[in-house]
């Protein structure tokens, strides 16, 4: 396929679904089209159609991304969108098989979140001044994340009857639409009431009435709508701007912060296994990497015997 060519219908259809039934930002769209470019290219080089395509052609291509210097986290966002468009070719639009099932994506070294420190976290939530709707709003929202560690596309998806505040739990929908019951901690229960309280939700959107499906939203715009994911994640980069941690934090930093911090402070890991919606226990044990290096500090800071300079008058 030449440069600059066209996708095919099928992969159109596939980024068309990825928009309009899967909400998708507009990057992660050019990113799978850059992505989906370069396989069919590859493919149309060979001459072989993506109804034809085999393991073998699958694993020739990603070494082929791997002899171009492409990294291990390049070649597997590559395997994703693959995956996605014949799953989507498979389900949608008639393909007999998904070549993908048997294909290995290429292994990605783990990466140890960056937890913000609990100064930085303080900064953070005290950083929203007033008492005007947004301001009320958009306290609540980082209290919220800080408290229970769910994700920004969870607490967009949140309504306000899944709050139990006289129990202090909220009832969260995850990934595989699984259900947990996560606590609320006290700040985050009196900013959510300041927010759910007459001068917070209710005079935020300027009188508007909010439509049918927003009316029971957590949290709705100044337009009266339910927040989307993006519209989370923009409240939360803006007052990360605003104290000078714009650099440190990412959509999910709140999320490992309230894991690492939880594990410093002597949580089971399988209670932060619980919290955070893991299906595996793995999945969780990355966060203990950042606790133990946490534990070696203090340890080194505090042990008479661990420190580079022997205590003066201490025997050997």
């Amino acid at each position: 396929m030449a440069s600059g060519a066209p996708l095919s219908a099928d992969a159109e259809e596939y980024l068309s679904y990825l928009v309009v039934e899967r909400g998708r930002a507009a990057n992660s769209i050019i990113a799978y089209r850059r992505d989906l470019t370069s396989y069919e290219r590859y493919l149309a080089g060979r001459a072989i159609g993506l109804r034809d395509v085999t393991p073998a052609v699958l694993d020739g291509y990603l070494a082929a991304l791997g002899d171009a210097g492409l990294a291990a986290s390049s070649r597997a966002r590559a395997l994703a969108a693959i995956r996605g468009l014949h799953a989507f070719c498979l389900d949608e639009r008639g393909a007999p098989t998904d070549p993908t099932g048997e294909v290995e994506g290429p292994r990605v070294p783990e990466g140890v979140p960056k937890a913000l420190t609990e100064a930085e976290v303080e900064r953070l939530l005290g950083a929203v001044a007033g008492d005007e709707p947004r301001a009320l709003r958009d306290r609540a929202i980082l209290e919220l994340l800080y408290a229970t560690g769910i994700r920004i596309s969870e607490l967009a998806g949140l309504s306000i009857p899944d709050l139990d505040a006289s129990g202090g739990v909220v009832r969260v929908l995850g990934k595989g639409s699984k259900e947990r019951i996560v606590p609320v901690g006290r700040c985050a229960l009196r900013a959510l009431a300041a927010w759910l309280g007459p001068a917070g939700r209710p005079r935020i959107s300027g009188g508007r009435t909010p439509g049918r499906g927003d009316a029971q939203a957590m949290f709705i715009s100044t337009r009266g709508r339910r927040m989307s994911r993006q519209a989370v994640w923009t409240v939360v980069n803006t007052v990360a701007r605003r104290v000078g941690l714009a650099d440190r934090v990412t959509p999910h930093v709140l999320r490992h912060s309230f894991a690492t911090h939880l594990l410093d402070h002597g949580a089971d890991i399988r209670v932060v296994q619980e919290l955070l919606g893991h299906a595996s226990i793995t999945t969780t044990q990355v966060y203990t990497k950042v606790s133990q290096e946490h534990l070696r500090r203090v340890y080194l800071a505090a042990h008479p015997r661990a420190r580079r300079r022997p205590v003066e008058g201490a025997r050997a």
